[in-house]
């Protein structure tokens, strides 16, 4: 199969617009072609006139490790052009920024969860060619959750930088399904192109989301896997809370907790008292493990590993979101006052509970709360939105 990058590389005809034209490029370390080359070395080799990158959260570079760490703009040494921070001063492109360039490429690896913000950066970057009459290109990668939709909608009036638009967590979607989406629904007046993949098909074996044949390489410095991709809908909710989601180890948000007050044991039990069904498409196991920073650092934790991979994963009955709010009504059924809800400032929205900004709305909060709240309830939310979106993208599919 062919990346979108490798396409554009290998197809003079798809190369051709773009003689003559100053090319922007957002990407980021997974930016690479199938031989591992960045895609900023392979177009400058191949003759594409890049006059300017850019680089989203985490950097070009992808070397900064949390979230609200900024990456500052900066002259690539070899090629003496300007690589911008979408993650500094801005998080949006400016018109400075805009007039580097007449064509955007934008060529980066997403994990297909509605709060990793390069989703997002697509989006303002679409809004901004939109207003300086620029032209968009997505080369096109791979969903590696593949093509499940799970989650509630993003409620309205909730949107942030990890919620661009009333879409799901688990969106189900590439970048290039998402990039036309965005034009109908915000109605943009774009040049927008998509270079579509060859050969990728999402939830068929053996690889459903991602190709054996592909290297995975982090997207963000905690992506560090096909398992923490796969799960990652679910567990990034522990962002939002007080327990550990292992960062500072070396699997991290591949667990369902962490905490030194907290028995996993009893928790996987109410789990499986609660909902067994839930559970379905991957295995538990009670792990233990000690930060070396954020938090909990320093501290013996003990958690349950999300093991979505090999013999264990089933990719239709895999449902990482459901798995994850299960988790935190079993430790709020045992113990019921525990201080789950972590109040600190998440990506720079400094008046709502982290837990809603990244749910987009407050209905998985509350239903945990809700001592009387049973599995139903939440199942009868999102399964009504999980349709509403499936029809809502459905004419927008590529692959």
């Amino acid at each position: 199969m062919k990346f979108g990058i490798d396409r554009l590389l290998t197809e003079e005809k798809l190369r051709k617009p773009l003689e003559g034209k100053r090319v922007g490029l957002v990407a980021h370390p997974a930016s690479v072609t199938a031989r591992l080359t960045h895609s900023l070395d392979a177009l400058i080799e191949r003759g594409v006139n890049v006059t300017a990158a850019f680089g989203p959260q985490h950097g070009l570079k992808g070397d900064k490790q949390d979230n609200m760490v900024e990456t500052a703009d900066e002259t690539d040494p070899h090629y003496g052009i300007p690589i911008f921070s979408l993650y500094g001063e801005v998080r949006r492109p400016s018109g400075q920024m805009m007039s580097t360039a007449d064509v955007f490429l934008f060529d980066l690896q997403d994990l297909g969860c509605r709060i990793y913000t390069f989703v997002t950066t697509l989006l303002y970057l679409l809004e901004e060619a939109a207003k300086a009459g620029k032209e968009v290109w997505v080369l096109d990668r791979p969903n590696p959750a593949g093509g499940p939709v799970e989650g509630t909608l993003l409620v309205p009036g909730q949107e942030s930088f990890v919620g661009a638009a009333p879409m799901p967590m688990r969106h189900g979607l590439t970048m290039g399904e998402m990039g036309t989406w965005f034009i109908e629904h915000f109605k943009l007046d774009v040049a927008y192109k998509v270079i579509e993949m060859v050969d990728w098909r999402p939830g068929h074996p053996p690889g459903y989301g991602w190709p054996e044949s592909r290297v995975w390489i982090n997207p963000s410095p905690n992506a560090a896997s096909i398992n923490m991709a796969r799960a990652y809908a679910g567990t990034v909710m522990l962002e939002g809370t007080t327990l550990s989601e292992a960062r500072g180890t070396t699997r991290p948000l591949e667990v369902l907790f962490g905490a030194p007050d907290v028995d996993a044991k009893a928790v996987h039990a109410e789990m499986q008292r609660l909902a067994p069904s839930w559970l379905r498409g991957c295995a538990l196991r009670e792990t233990w493990f000690e930060p070396t920073f954020h938090k909990h650092a320093g501290t013996l934790c003990n958690g349950l590993m999300i093991h979505a991979e090999g013999e264990f994963y089933d990719h239709h009955e895999f449902r990482p979101w459901r798995v994850q709010a299960l988790a935190f009504k079993a430790i709020r059924a045992l113990y019921p006052d525990y201080p789950l809800w972590r109040d600190f400032p998440y990506e720079y929205e400094f008046d709502r509970l982290a837990i809603d900004v990244i749910n987009g709305g407050p209905s998985l909060r509350e239903w945990v709360d809700d001592a009387e709240a049973v599995v139903g309830d939440l199942d009868m939310i999102a399964d009504a939105d999980e349709a509403a979106w499936r029809e809502t993208v459905a004419d927008h599919l590529r692959y």
